[in-house]
């Protein structure tokens, strides 16, 4: 059985991407220390106590998903804007973007009697199209100790390179076991799947996901974290939720509002009030100026 790669949490970005384009996954050990994982399991356990499992047998019938985590839970924001996981998304995405967002960040229990979820790659989302690009960087946190045993995730290593058709053989197989505080990465085109949890615990895992920013997310962001959650963000986790331009008209909005009592053609940012007047009102011409000086800021142009 083959196993995945296991670096320290602050290995340098290029020996993580080197890993990560051979394999399509690695594990960073002890990412958080276990006292930020304690708390961050206390302010999120109302939530996930109170959450369904799946309705099916791909999201789990012993399985729970917990959304909203931005707007819901301040302890998992630093987590979300992590510059270690940061880097890897600048160096996988923005190749194929101006601007990558969040896709969803989502509390995963398997609780005890579940059974292994079918192999899959997250990219397909969005169908089976876009091959070549790399479409995600993924993240699971582990909340608790992953086992063979509670339902360590199972991940194919190089399975990036395969046909969408092929299925894996049970020889194939990894799985990612790590302890608390550890953080499995993984990209959108590598086969995986959650696995059978025959233990008597529960296996918390905290899938925080980016996507290429032209994308649509797989989580509602707009409605996960609505204007009156965002206001709240520091404005770069507000830009990487999507409360920013990803190119050039993509992401304006007009304020639905009485007639000439609002701005015509604003960015997503005019939402959350902060600089609401410096926004102002784009039109067309404006708004490209605005996007590349946007891209050239980033990029330090």
């Amino acid at each position: 059985m083959p196993a995945l790669a296991h670096l320290p949490a602050d290995a340098p970005a290029a020996e993580i991407l080197a890993v990560l384009d051979r394999d399509g996954a690695l594990l960073l050990d002890d990412a958080l220390p276990a006292d930020e994982i304690d708390a961050l399991v206390a302010e999120l356990r109302p939530w996930v106590e109170a959450t369904a499992p799946g309705r099916d047998s791909f999201t789990g019938a012993r399985t729970t998903r917990t959304g909203a985590l931005v707007a819901r839970s301040p302890r998992t924001r630093p987590l979300v804007t992590d510059p270690r996981i940061l880097a890897l998304c600048d160096a996988v995405l923005t190749p194929n973007c101006h601007r990558y967002q969040l896709h969803l960040a989502q509390l995963i229990r398997i609780m005890p009697g579940e059974v292994a979820q079918a192999i899959h790659r997250d990219r397909w989302a969005w169908g089976r199209q876009m091959p070549g690009i790399e479409p995600q960087v993924n993240t699971i946190w582990a909340l608790t100790d992953f086992t063979a045993a509670n339902g360590a995730t199972q991940v194919i290593p190089g399975s990036q390179a395969w046909d969408d058709d092929r299925k894996a053989e049970p020889g194939e197989i990894a799985r990612a076991e790590m302890g608390k505080g550890s953080v499995l990465v993984y990209t959108g085109t590598v086969f995986h799947g959650g696995g059978a949890n025959d233990s008597a615990e529960d296996r918390w895992g905290l899938n925080i996901t980016y996507s290429l920013g032209w994308l649509r997310q797989e989580e509602n962001m707009y409605l996960s974290c609505p204007p009156d959650a965002a206001r709240t963000l520091a404005p770069e986790l507000a830009a990487l939720v999507g409360y920013a331009m990803s190119n050039y008209a993509l992401g304006y909005y007009t304020p639905p509002l009485p007639p000439g009592e609002g701005p015509e053609t604003v960015p997503p940012e005019y939402a959350l009030g902060g600089d609401a007047a410096a926004a102002g009102s784009l039109g067309g011409a404006e708004l490209l100026a605005e996007v590349v000086a946007r891209a050239r800021k980033t990029e330090g142009v």
